[in-house]
């Protein structure tokens, strides 16, 4: 209960918060006075004990389970990217989860070509033991979830599991559940939006070994994927299109920054076995630094120093330590009460910024 309260509280850091206090209650109980340290106006918003009853409630009648991070159950390759969801709400089939993966997506007007590739491609990983996943959009990303329906396929939600999108794949949805899975990080109720695919996008990518795309435009979702397929360490695959059809303008320019391209599964089994064959470490929990009742506030000057050095421009962790003349502790710190005040940026590889 407290864990689904603190990841659903506003501005959560919720893993620097547990590594810190031990535990999520601790962590709750110190909200509002780190957010004031930091100069907030408003304490933030944190998720009541009813409305987490009621999301429970609405978990238990579309009979989804709560899978949290570092449990045996929780995607192995998903639990190794920087921004891992610690909470997951899975509808289905839950050992589909455990399987090799292969992320699928592409354009939603696509072409007949296309969806036929498409097919072919999800057949023939399939055959090879690998389940798909996708994010049950029109278009490609159906096709993929279809062709996978008697094996297994993994339909990665932007909204809760209660607002589908688009509404009519909800007959789709519930043809993935017998042998595949639905996942989101997303609360009960929670109506999709714009910012909300992109999120949906890097856990599609994070649960997989390699992301195939099949078309996607120069200004496409598909190559947001792309792009974090391959800040996650994944393999990255494109499909060749005809240069004529601006569908295949973002695969084609994939496929010249060094895609691998692929016109048959067995192009990507080739690339990935090597890769399955290499156990994934489980993340390691952060030691806890204590809790709240031996936390000791940053003196003025170190706290002074280290927003000091802090700008709209990202700078490294490392570096704040080393320039401020600070302990990491210390800098931590404030950049936790930053961030619950809504006043700080977390980038890749350890790089924050001033909002």
């Amino acid at each position: 209960m407290d864990w689904l309260r603190l990841i659903r509280s506003q501005n959560v850091a919720f893993r620097s918060l547990i590594n810190h206090f031990g535990g999520a209650r601790g962590a709750l109980d110190a909200l509002p006075g780190l957010a004031r340290r930091a100069g907030s106006g408003s304490a933030p918003r944190i998720y009541s004990r009813e409305q987490a009853e009621r999301e429970f409630e609405a978990a238990h009648q579309l009979e989804a389970a709560f899978v949290a991070v570092g449990e045996n159950e929780y995607p192995q390759r998903l639990q190794m990217i920087d921004d891992a969801p610690p909470l997951l709400a899975v509808r289905g089939h839950r050992a589909a989860l455990a399987l090799p993966t292969v992320g699928i997506v592409g354009s939603r007007n696509a072409s007949a070509a296309g969806l036929k590739m498409t097919q072919r491609i999800a057949h023939g990983l399939s055959e090879a033991g690998f389940a798909t996943a996708s994010g049950l959009a029109r278009g490609i990303d159906a096709a993929a979830h279809r062709a996978s329906l008697e094996t297994g396929t993994i339909a990665v939600l932007a909204g809760g599991h209660d607002h589908i999108y688009p509404p009519e794949h909800k007959e789709l949805l519930e043809a993935i559940l017998p042998t595949g899975a639905a996942i989101s990080e997303m609360p009960f109720g929670w109506e999709p939006r714009a910012r909300d695919f992109p999120r949906r996008n890097r856990l599609i990518s994070g649960l997989s070994l390699g992301v195939v795309i099949v078309e996607a435009a120069q200004r496409s979702g598909s190559l947001i994927t792309a792009r974090m397929a391959l800040e996650q360490g994944r393999e990255v695959f494109a499909v060749p299109g005809s240069p004529l059809d601006p569908r295949a303008e973002g695969t084609n320019g994939l496929l010249k920054q060094g895609a691998t391209p692929v016109t048959e599964a067995a192009d990507i089994v080739s690339v990935l076995q090597p890769i399955m064959g290499v156990d994934v470490p489980a993340r390691e929990p952060e030691p806890a630094e204590g809790n709240t009742s031996d936390y000791l506030e940053p003196a003025a000057d170190e706290r002074a120093r280290i927003i000091g050095l802090l700008s709209p421009a990202p700078v490294s962790i490392d570096d704040l330590v080393r320039l401020s003349q600070t302990s990491p502790r210390a800098v931590r710190m404030v950049l936790l009460e930053l961030e619950i005040a809504g006043r700080l940026e977390r980038h890749g590889a350890g790089m924050v910024s001033l909002i």
